[in-house]
């Protein structure tokens, strides 16, 4: 039996001081077109959605909706699907 990852975190329009605090602003940006992929997280990562409507589905887990204006944290070890509705453009951070 595998052990269990943990969930994707989703934080909808977190506040401004939260953002600052956390230095989004001085993170790298991905940018990614309408697409479907597969992804493995080796280190966890946290990103800050500035565009876009993403579907992520862990493997053998529950779709989690995520776009504009939203804080996520995927967890480390978690492989999961990413379908890109609407062009991403986005802050992260892994580890």
């Amino acid at each position: 039996m595998s052990s269990q990852i943990a969930a994707i975190s989703v934080t909808p329009q977190p506040s401004k001081e939260q953002l600052e605090q956390l230095g989004v602003s001085s993170w790298s940006i991905w940018e990614k077109e309408v697409s479907e992929f597969p992804w493995t997280y080796d280190e966890a990562e946290t990103c800050y959605f500035l565009a876009g409507d993403v579907i992520v589905t862990p493997d053998g887990g529950e779709a989690v909706t995520m776009g504009k204006g939203d804080l996520v944290t995927f967890p480390a070890g978690m492989s999961c699907t990413w379908k890109i509705n609407q062009e991403v453009k986005k802050h992260y951070k892994f580890g």
